[in-house]
């Protein structure tokens, strides 16, 4: 499975590919980050953020999108601005009939160093050790990235499962067919 993880913002957002299956070895195929200038208009900055996802879309061609969940923090502007960047990366891949999951941060965390309440340098340090990387990727945007795309790998399949058993439980049981006929 190739991912393309997103880690939304309006001045950097971080973009990593990861390729793998869980239980296997990772291997990063790229990481970088797609920034605006501080100083244009958020309408422009957006555009920027789209294009520059497109181009990663088109270049590494991912099977899903993997997006940080956006949550509550106490800078409003702050969470406004990377809830927007976190729509157009959404929107990047929707227009591809991309798949998109949507992780929140301390379940990526979770996922690759085994706490939800791990720092930043954990994460990265993990990141590295994991892609086998020589160094951690910067700015931190770059490793959340990568981060983000390996989270999605791991909990892919359990998601799988639990989304087919949910949608499963909501059509009802399967009522018993007649005898000698079996249902297709």
């Amino acid at each position: 499975m190739r991912v393309l993880g997103v880690d939304p913002g309006l001045t950097r957002c971080g973009v990593g590919v990861v390729d793998g299956t869980a239980g296997r070895p990772l291997r990063m195929a790229a990481v970088g980050v797609v920034r605006t200038p501080a100083e244009e208009e958020t309408a422009r900055r957006l555009v920027l953020i789209e294009r520059g996802i497109d181009a990663w879309l088109d270049e590494h061609q991912p099977e899903v999108v993997a997006v940080e969940r956006v949550f509550s923090q106490h800078n409003v502007s702050t969470v406004m601005g990377t809830a927007q960047a976190s729509a157009v990366a959404m929107l990047c891949a929707a227009r591809r009939g991309l798949p998109v999951a949507l992780h929140t941060p301390s379940e990526v965390k979770a996922a690759v160093t085994g706490s939800g309440r791990a720092d930043k340098a954990q994460v990265g340090s993990m990141v590295v050790r994991l892609l086998r990387l020589d160094a951690m990727p910067k700015p931190a945007d770059a490793a959340d990235a990568l981060a983000l795309a390996i989270c999605h790998i791991w909990r892919a399949p359990a998601q799988n499962r639990l989304q087919r058993a949910v949608a499963a439980a909501r059509r009802g049981p399967v009522p018993p067919s007649p005898k000698g006929i079996s249902p297709s």
